[in-house]
């Protein structure tokens, strides 16, 4: 089974440039009391499968990689690749998340560790969906 990449650069790689943005609307989420709380309303990134924001900032104690899963059910991850730190993007129809560094360690929505350099799963957080927002713990 030949396993999807993302098309990246060999210097967005080297340098570890993620191509999943902040929220346009900086608004949209707060953090507090070890939840992260994201109105859908106002992140139109996350309006459709294989959609997805980084929340960083905010006294979040770290960053954070939430999507929009090819499977319709929301992720959260902790935005932080076992092998080097980078960030990580999800791959789009291929129900997985990628290092934004050469290294390109994969994991699935479990946060299990597919390929690449990582040796170890990545956190993933519990999301729940309440009137609209997507309420994530990070605890």
């Amino acid at each position: 089974m030949h396993e999807k990449t993302l098309k990246r650069s060999f210097f967005q790689r080297l340098f570890g440039k993620p191509a999943t943005q902040p929220p346009k609307d900086k608004e949209c989420w707060t953090f507090t009391d070890g939840k992260v709380i994201v109105d859908l309303s106002r992140a139109p990134e996350l309006s459709e499968t294989g959609g997805a924001i980084r929340l960083e900032g905010n006294e979040i104690p770290e960053r954070v990689l939430v999507i929009h899963g090819d499977d319709g059910n929301y992720y959260a991850f902790s935005n932080k690749c076992k092998h080097g730190g980078r960030r990580l993007d999800p791959v789009p129809c291929a129900g997985t998340v990628q290092c934004c560094s050469i290294g390109k360690s994969t994991y699935d929505y479990s946060g299990k560790v597919l390929s690449g350099s990582a040796k170890e799963d990545i956190i993933i957080y519990p999301v729940k969906f309440d009137d609209g927002k997507l309420i994530i713990e990070i605890k």
